[in-house]
């Protein structure tokens, strides 16, 4: 079905791990790198782990260049997305006409997922299932005249995506859980500042867990507290784990193995 509107549109089907579609995106293809222009990428907070220790910045040195902030509608919590070139294209700082991604390995997951996208229904304590995937059909967009066939599951994992969803599984279930709270049960604006700071500026977050007093509130078993200063892989896990029970005003730390408040404190 042909769509000649200069806008995405979503394939009105909600795809499963196993369902098929044909696409394929390469340099030959005559709309390379179009898809890399006038966009929308939220950056998830291993998309910024990754950038940032691929371009050997600081935390705080790429949330400042690359990055714009805004809040996620219905939930108000602080998101962070990709700050676009002042070009007429409005393009990702990161494409080449010739090139691409010059970034490739480490982009983001959006772009990973693309020409899917993935949504939730809703919130339970068994989401197991719950998610489920669309196509997103641009007008532009000749991937979808190629011949190569996917399910959803082998275009997860061929293109790393399953590997981004599993370490932002934590984060992704905070977002969701607000987004399936009441309009009017709102966070406070220290809740969304340390939302942020777990979420996506982790040498903040380091120094806020080892440099404050924050260690002193918990008791931590030595295990963990290794694990999380030498892996910041694990260190965003466990800031999605702790920054639940400050967005939803709740003492329980038992998610996380190792990890309980002290009682006097």
């Amino acid at each position: 079905m042909e769509n000649d509107n200069k806008v995405s549109r979503v394939e009105p089907v909600q795809l499963g791990l196993n369902s098929r579609f044909i696409f394929e995106c390469h340099q030959k293809v005559s709309c390379f790198t179009k898809c890399c222009r006038g966009i929308d990428i939220i950056l998830t907070p291993y998309d910024i782990l990754k950038l940032k220790n691929r371009l050997g910045l600081s935390s705080d040195e790429f949330l400042a260049i690359y990055t714009d902030l805004k809040f996620l509608e219905k939930t108000d919590l602080p998101i962070v997305t990709l700050k676009l070139l002042d070009d007429e294209q409005h393009s990702c700082p990161f494409v080449r006409d010739e090139e691409g991604c010059i970034i490739y390995n480490d982009r983001p997951t959006t772009c990973r997922y693309y020409p899917l996208g993935i949504a939730s229904l809703s919130y339970t304590k068994e989401r197991e299932g719950d998610e489920f995937f669309f196509v997103v059909r641009e007008s532009h967009c000749k991937g979808f005249d190629e011949e190569k066939e996917w399910t959803v599951k082998n275009w997860r994992k061929d293109q790393g995506v399953d590997i981004h969803d599993e370490i932002n599984a934590g984060w992704t279930e905070l977002v969701v859980m607000k987004k399936s709270f009441p309009a009017n049960i709102t966070i406070n604006e220290k809740a969304k500042q340390m939302f942020f700071m777990a979420s996506y500026n982790i040498d903040k977050f380091k120094r806020f867990v080892f440099e404050s007093s924050f260690m002193d509130r918990y008791e931590i078993e030595d295990s963990l507290v290794e694990m999380i200063k030498n892996d910041d892989i694990e260190l965003l896990k466990f800031g999605f784990k702790w920054i639940k029970s400050v967005l939803f005003q709740s003492e329980e730390t038992g998610e996380i193995k190792g990890f309980k408040l002290k009682k006097n404190k």
